[in-house]
């Protein structure tokens, strides 16, 4: 913790500090424009208190020196996770505006492959920076599964959960923390789960078309997951990488530095 008395230290809560105070403005202009409720309010909050404070604790123990101009994008993104969740919390209540909650998703979505560049011209890749985009993607994942769920029922839900269930599964099987070898397939349904969600939910589709898209991503990331987890059964081994404790989005997670749990959330989410 001494990192804190430091001006580096002070320079990388002060940026954090900005994105959380961005959340707040951005959730107020929700308020403003859509009349956000209490449910949404409180949603937005502790989504953006929850990745700040995490997000800090994770800055201070690895001892990082800059914040960088990717993590600086993905903190952009984490601002617009958070504001796309507050809408779907209020959407218990009723509707957002389609094209608003469309809108921040999309741009959510498509910076994901930006912070990725960034990191890599900039030669900023760290794994810190590359568990936060993780994170992120996830939730925003979970978030769109919870969306779409209420309107397909709560099968949907199993795309944003199932990512969260291997990685608790390789806290109790080991083996699923081996390496897995690169995968085109598996970065290609990954890419699809966000974008299919989006779909769905925007309303676009006919029902019945919306169903079998989701349907189409459910099926896909069931038999990649499948897959993966066969190939690390047969080549399990009692040899697992070294980790490092790390996390965002409101909990505390452990980076495994060449290991599926963080590789295939990796590949899992949109990207």
């Amino acid at each position: 913790m001494a990192l804190i008395n430091t001006y580096d230290g002070r320079l990388l809560l002060s940026e954090t500090t900005v994105g959380a105070g961005a959340q707040v403005l951005l959730l107020a202009f929700l308020g403003t424009a859509i009349g956000l409720g209490p449910a949404g309010w409180l949603t937005g909050l502790a989504f953006g208190l929850a990745t700040w404070a995490v997000l800090n604790r994770a800055l201070l123990r690895t001892r990082t020196r800059t914040f960088g101009p990717a993590n600086r994008v993905t903190l952009g993104r984490a601002i617009l996770v958070g504001a796309v969740t507050a809408l779907v919390a209020d959407s218990f209540q009723g509707s957002p505006p389609v094209s608003l909650f469309v809108g921040l998703t999309a741009v959510a979505l498509i910076l994901d492959g930006v912070d990725g560049q960034v990191a890599r011209r900039t030669n900023t890749s760290t794994a810190l920076g590359a568990r936060f985009d993780m994170e992120v993607d996830a939730f925003l994942i979970l978030v769109l599964s919870v969306y779409v769920a209420m309107s397909m029922g709560p099968w949907v839900l199993l795309i944003g959960l199932m990512r969260y269930g291997f990685v608790a599964a390789a806290k109790v099987l080991p083996w699923l923390n081996n390496s897995l070898p690169h995968s085109m397939a598996r970065k290609t349904v990954a890419a699809v789960q966000g974008v299919f969600l989006l779909v769905a939910a925007s309303g676009l589709l006919p029902y019945a078309a919306g169903f079998a898209l989701v349907a189409l991503a459910l099926g896909s990331l069931l038999w990649s997951f499948g897959r993966d987890i066969a190939w690390l059964f047969r080549n399990r081994t009692a040899d697992v990488e070294p980790t490092a404790a790390t996390g965002t989005a409101g909990a505390t997670v452990t980076v495994a530095v060449v290991a599926p749990a963080a590789r295939r959330t990796a590949e899992l989410v949109t990207s």
